[in-house]
């Protein structure tokens, strides 16, 4: 029952496959020796006479005994193997069907990096302790060398707390474009020490968590709508009726467009007048798309053209007045 809803949530991974997953190889030797550990230790053992229960030796007991340790350790070496091998499934069991799969992303991204901390860790007093060291001590030792660290370690200790911000707070998730400390790019991963971005040039930054919850994050991913604000340059001999036609036309078809939204915050008026010019300046809205943003724009500027035209108004060319 279980291993059926265990491979469905596989399945809905598209990049997981089961030879990678299951690591046959892995698994094969995992098997060979806890399979050689447990017979050697089921034909070994003793009861509280001393007295062997199950076969009595025809074997060197030393031998047998260093054997089944070398089979116990291959076994836990291999299942810390594996183990490190699937953390990088976690997300698996956590990027599934649902709402907020960005937020999902982004703390799968995390879970990894602190499930392969935990597995070295866990890793590292396992073989400390298979090879007979005292855990009691070393624990304690490390307890000093850890306070050391740590102070020696502060920005590495601020990045672990910036990344438990960022999840926390979610400025952003994987697969947002943000602009941080003037880089701007796709959030690629979001690890234990430091965030990775793709930028428009295809390169890779990688910016510590510390320095971006220290600095202003501007998400571009979470805008309702995209503004759009081209300005026309006339000549100053162009009549108030004129341009009073410009700007109320061009204003009146644009807003009569399906892709236009936030009517009511959208005009084009005459901002700025000068001896040699007269500036229309625009503000117009649309849906939060990157290709309906470039469409809409260009026929915005293909509309005031010809409103111009229909107007009788002269776009200001400098060079022209240069020549006069």
């Amino acid at each position: 029952m279980i291993f059926p809803r265990l491979m469905g949530v596989f399945s809905k991974i598209e990049r997981i496959d089961s030879e990678n997953v299951f690591a046959p190889k892995s698994l094969r030797w995992m098997v060979v020796f806890f399979a050689m550990w447990f017979s050697l230790d089921w034909l070994s053992a003793t009861d509280e006479m001393g007295e062997y229960v199950n076969a009595a030796p025809v074997w060197d007991a030393n031998l047998i005994d260093t054997v089944e340790q070398i089979a116990w350790a291959g076994f836990i070496l291999l299942v810390l193997l594996t183990a490190y091998r699937l953390v990088d499934y976690l997300d698996a069991f956590i990027v599934v069907e649902g709402d907020d799969m960005a937020a999902r992303r982004s703390l799968a991204s995390v879970a990894e990096s602190i499930g392969r901390l935990a597995v070295v860790v866990v890793g590292f007093f396992v073989i400390a302790g298979l090879f007979g060291v005292n855990l009691n001590g070393l624990i304690a030792g490390l307890g000093i060398t850890g306070l050391a660290l740590a102070l020696a370690a502060r920005d590495s200790v601020a990045n672990v707390f910036g990344a438990i911000s960022i999840i926390v707070d979610q400025p952003f998730n994987v697969g947002d474009w943000i602009v941080v400390e003037d880089v701007e790019g796709e959030v690629v991963t979001i690890g234990l020490r430091t965030t990775t971005l793709r930028t428009g040039a295809d390169t890779m930054v990688t910016i510590p968590n510390s320095n971006i919850t220290n600095s202003p994050v501007e998400n571009f991913s979470h805008r309702r709508f995209r503004r759009i604000r081209p300005s026309f340059e006339f000549e100053e001999d162009s009549n108030a009726a004129q341009l009073r036609q410009f700007c109320e036309s061009l204003c009146e078809q644009v807003l009569a467009d399906p892709r236009s939204t936030k009517r009511e915050d959208s005009w084009v008026r005459v901002t700025e007048t000068l001896p040699s010019k007269i500036t229309v300046s625009t503000n117009f809205y649309c849906a939060s798309s990157g290709k309906t943003q470039r469409e809409f724009t260009e026929d915005i500027l293909l509309m005031a053209r010809a409103r111009g035209n229909e107007s009788g108004l002269v776009s200001h060319e400098p060079r022209r007045r240069a020549q006069m």
